[in-house]
């Protein structure tokens, strides 16, 4: 049987430590230290850092308040606002190119009529957003706000809110055998009838709104809008008039990219692909786990 020595006080023990102690104390006085290498693995050359600069001026030249001069709509925008006053209008154009101004100047007319307005957007954000713009634009008076989070002035005659809610409206106003109280609905962002997941809500929300309401929808991102204007025409009864203004963005878009050392470059290099600056910082620095090794 094999005996145990649990229990035992190993007489070497305390002697081996003690020595190992000594040893390694002995060691560390005598040996110099290694420093880590620097921190920054950027070439910080002159020609290197000239050239940083100039391809940063050239990402952020021309950022800023543009000077003041008087507005002219564009004809597509003219042309919304003409068909709106008896038809369904879809406007699909790129984003800065000013399709809320449309939808601006519509609320506009009809307050002055004394008439109601929705404005629905898929996001709470941009809900948010759009309401502290109409209030300063019409009077805080004048718009109420309706979201999962906020009910505010819910009586007014301009309502911004989710599209969620606006369908919900919808349904309650068809239990009860009423009306819903609006003349003038703008469906902000309605590309999202494609979501997967939420896209029956705007479509439940086209479908249910009645005849006597004209709706404006807009979108930056609609590739097949007369198919789609087809449809609206076929569930609701009332001629949808498609403004389809195609190019560029009038904003031209920039992209960056902040690095953890606060310097910003341009996300793509004059090559129109990634710029091989930033690859380093998609790249593991080994060095700190180096460091930790030794």
């Amino acid at each position: 049987m094999a005996r145990s020595n649990k229990g035992k006080p190993n007489r070497n023990r305390g002697a081996s430590k003690k020595g190992r102690s000594k040893n390694s104390r002995s060691k560390e006085r005598s040996r110099k230290r290694e420093f880590a290498d620097e921190s920054s693995f950027s070439d910080n050359s002159v020609e290197s850092v000239k050239i940083r600069k100039r391809k940063l001026a050239n990402l952020l030249d021309g950022i800023g308040t543009p000077k003041p001069a008087p507005f002219v709509p564009d004809d597509f925008q003219i042309e919304a606002l003409e068909a709106i006053e008896n038809e369904d209008v879809l406007v699909t154009a790129p984003t800065g190119s000013g399709k809320t101004w449309i939808a601006r100047e519509e609320i506009r007319r009809l307050l002055a009529d004394g008439k109601r307005a929705w404005y629905t957007t898929p996001l709470k954000a941009l809900t948010n957003s759009k309401y502290m713009e109409f209030s300063e634009e019409f009077g805080a008076e004048n718009v109420g706000v309706l979201t999962g989070d906020r009910k505010e002035n819910y009586n007014a005659p301009l309502i911004v809110g989710t599209t969620e809610i606006y369908r919900n409206q919808l349904f309650d106003s068809l239990r009860r055998g009423e009306q819903v109280n609006t003349d003038f609905v703008i469906l902000d962002e309605v590309h999202y009838l494609a979501d997967e997941w939420r896209g029956h809500v705007w479509e439940e929300a086209i479908i249910l709104s009645p005849p006597r309401i004209r709706l404006l929808l807009l979108s930056a991102t609609i590739g097949n809008a007369e198919e789609f204007a087809t449809w609206i025409e076929d569930v609701r009864g009332v001629k949808v008039h498609v403004i389809n203004r195609g190019g560029s963005r009038p904003v031209e878009l920039r992209a960056g990219f902040l690095s953890p050392d606060g310097q910003l470059y341009p996300l793509l290099g004059e090559n129109g692909k990634l710029n091989r600056e930033i690859e380093k910082f998609a790249q593991p620095d080994n060095r700190y786990d180096n460091r930790r090794r030794r």
